[in-house]
This record gives structure tokens, C-alpha cells and sequence, in this order.
């Protein structure tokens, strides 16, 4: 008997470099494998999910840092829609880049009105749904109820792939919701250490750690999606910043006067920060996740608190310089990512705060030939584990 396509679900449709690459690496990994796939289109249930998150969102009551991010990005959205200032017009050119990547790039598959109407044709139209990577399993994804995978029918391959929780720990609501959908999926692996302890308190299960899908492509592969010339002629220090933190690009600044290049940034990442006015000297907007690469691999140095920033600085072997997101003192940090990938490449020297001295920075180079040994024994897991999730349909990993 032949077999059905394997579904993806994954948030390909997340205005996000990191969200859009590791959708478009999960496809491109399964097409290495052989395994036919299509990547689910939430376009007739996007509102759904939405209205789910924000309400739950709402009703925690902003109880922590995260949750008040996720409000603001939901109120930056809305500036930008009524809004028509320089601002939310150059978001709009950087929105059509990223929507073109999806249209070009991402299989998806046909329409379903609702998750309901997903449901009923799933058993029919696949025979495993792959969920990961990122961060789905953060409290307002759960609520949402879509990444948890619950729609997948008894019996069906059901698979995780370096799914992430994004945080250490769940607030009650959440570990509930957890401790129900978690034993319905086969196959569980998780990106982080934070993750698999996460899983173990909640159901007893031990699951494997696995790099995440854009790792598991080469950077010559990922070369293949790239323009073949740089973006930015001149040389400079790449800066990806997701948080609104003065002092990390005031390092960017100091280093590029320090080593005479020039600062390229991607500004107003998540919603608009004002310290990104003033900073670089070249801040381009139509930018789509191929030219995000791009700007990694052509650059001197990069200044990042983005996992995925860091993640093609790796593959790119760049000189990289982290800066974590969040405060130990906020509950729901998603620091664990950059720590968990700094541990899976042997790396312990690469945070900074922004009130280093440049020189002493400079000083502490990557050593990436030891790096490379460790993400080729990671990639060799990975796709082990991905072998056996596919062989073993319907069957269940328990550790």
C-alpha cells in the first residue's frame, strides 16, 4: 500500500525569518528523506487560533514579561495596519518579502474552513503530522490548541520535532492542557534541555534533545536559496536585535569604529523600538528571509539575540556575539534557547551585556572545528531519530 503525504504544522505564516526558515528546512529535510509532505495552510483558520491566543493572553492578565510581549506585537499589528507613516509603510515592503518567500517556497495544502474541518479529512489526506520546530508550545500556542495536535485522530503517526516551549516553566492552565496533549503524540523530541525536563515532570516520559531543522541543512545548501552577491558591498557588522536594549547596539557601534566597517541592522524586528533609528548606518527594509542569510554570510561580525541569528552565524561560522532577551528575574525568559544551543555546539564565552570592552571581546574567537565535530554528531541523532519516527507509524516512543 502506498503512502500518504506526512503534514507539516509549523508557523510558516509568522512575519519572522526564524519562523519561515525552519518551516521551509522541516520541507526540505522530509524531501531528503524521500517522505512526501505538504505543509498545513491555516489560511481558513487563522482567525481562529488568533482569537484563541489573545484571549488567553487577556486572561492571564499579563502575568508575566512574555505575555506582555505578545500584547504588544498584537498592538503593533494594528499600527500598522491603520497607521500610513514611513514606519508602517517600510514594514509593509519587509511583510510582502516574507509573504513572497512563503508563496515560493512553502507547499502548502489545500484550505480547511476550521481545525474541525482538518480533523475530519486528516485520516484520509496523511499518514503522519510532523509538528515543530520553535517555539509552538509557548502558554498562548498551547491555549491556541492546534500545535498541540489534537486534531490528529487515534491511531495516526504522530511526530514532534525539536519542538520548544520557549520557557522553563508553565503556568497551571497550561502544564493542565500539557499533561493531556502530550501523551497523545508518538514521537517526542524537544530543542531544549529546559523542554525535555518539562516533559518529564508533566508525564513521566524522557525524550531525546535534537537540533533544530535549520540546522540540519548544510550552509551550501542553504546557499541554493541565496542571491550569489552580497546585499551590502562594504564591509560590516551584521545586528539582528529583537529586544529594545540600548547598550548591545552601543557594542555594535564601538565595534565597528573599532575594526572600520560599516553597521547593517534589521530594524523594528518584533514592533517599533526607537533605538533602532539612530544606530546603523544602513537599515533596509526589503528583506526577505533569503537575504537575511544572506547579510549573515557576507558580514564581519554579527551582534544577535535571535536563536536564528545565531543558528547561520554557525553554519556560517561567523564571529558571534549574544545578548540574552530577557532578565533572569522574568519568569517566562525564553533565554534557554541561546544557552541550549551554545551547549549542543561546545561553546561558553559568547553572552555579553553590551558593557564589554571591544578588544577583550575580539580576543575570544570560536573554535569551529570543534564546533563542526559536535553539529555533525547532532545532525546524525537528528535524522536517526527522524528515521525511526517515520518507520514505527502509530507506535509510541516511551523512555
Amino acid at each position: 500500500m502506498s503512502r500518504k503525504k506526512t503534514g507539516i504544522v509549523s508557523c510558516y505564516f509568522i512575519h519572522n525569518y526564524g519562523s519561515m526558515l525552519q518551516s521551509y528546512a522541516t520541507q526540505m529535510i522530509l524531501d531528503k528523506m524521500n517522505i512526501e509532505n505538504e505543509t498545513i495552510n491555516v489560511s481558513g483558520f487563522i482567525k481562529q487560533l488568533r482569537k484563541k491566543q489573545y484571549s488567553y493572553i487577556l486572561y492571564s492578565g499579563f502575568k508575566s514579561g512574555l505575555l506582555k510581549d505578545r500584547f504588544w506585537k498584537a498592538t503593533d499589528f494594528i499600527v500598522k495596519k491603520l497607521v500610513k507613516n514611513e514606519y508602517s509603510r517600510n514594514i509593509v515592503k519587509r511583510d510582502c518579502e516574507l509573504d513572497r518567500f512563503v508563496n515560493c517556497r512553502i507547499r502548502k495544502s489545500e484550505i480547511y474552513s476550521s481545525i474541525e474541518d482538518l480533523k475530519e479529512k486528516c485520516s484520509y489526506k496523511y499518514d503522519s503530522i510532523i509538528v515543530g520546530s520553535d517555539q509552538l508550545w509557548l502558554p498562548a500556542n498551547i491555549a491556541a490548541d492546534y500545535y498541540t495536535l489534537n486534531f490528529v485522530p487515534h491511531g495516526m503517526n504522530s511526530i514532534a520535532y525539536a519542538t520548544s516551549f520557549g520557557v522553563s516553566s508553565l503556568p497551571k492552565d497550561a502544564s493542565e492542557m500539557a499533561r493531556t496533549f502530550l501523551p497523545r503524540i508518538n514521537h517526542i523530541s524537544v530543542r531544549e534541555k529546559t523542554g525535555q525536563d518539562l516533559i518529564k515532570d508533566l508525564t513521566g516520559r524522557i525524550v531525546p534533545i535534537v537540533c533544530d531543522p535549520t540546522l540540519l541543512l548544510t550552509d551550501k545548501e542553504w546557499l541554493s536559496i541565496q542571491k550569489p552577491n552580497p546585499i551590502y558591498e562594504e564591509p560590516y557588522i551584521f545586528c539582528y536585535f529583537i529586544s529594545n536594549d540600548r547598550k548591545r547596539r552601543q557594542f555594535a557601534r564601538r565595534l565597528a569604529d573599532r575594526i572600520g566597517t560599516k553597521v547593517v541592522a534589521l530594524p523594528h524586528v518584533d514592533h517599533y523600538v526607537k533605538l533602532d533609528e539612530d544606530y546603523a548606518d544602513f537599515t533596509p527594509y526589503q528583506i526577505g528571509p533569503e537575504d537575511f542569510i544572506n547579510l549573515i554570510k557576507n558580514s564581519n561580525y554579527v551582534c544577535t539575540d535571535s536563536f536564528h541569528g545565531t543558528v547561520f552565524s554557525i553554519l556560517y561560522q561567523k564571529e558571534f556575539f549574544n545578548f540574552k532577551r530577557y532578565t533572569k528575574e522574568t519568569k517566562q525568559s525564553t533565554n534557554s534557547r541561546l544557552e541550549a544551543l551554545h551547549d549542543l555546539i561546545g561553546i561558553t564565552d559568547r553572552m555579553f551585556s553590551g558593557e564589554e570592552l571591544v578588544d577583550d571581546c575580539t580576543n575570544k574567537t570560536i573554535d569551529y572545528a570543534s564546533v563542526n565535530e559536535k553539529l555533525m554528531a547532532a545532525r546524525i541523532d537528528a535524522f536517526d531519530y527522524l528515521r525511526k519516527s517515520f518507520e514505527n507509524l502509530g507506535s509510541t516512543d516511551i523512555s
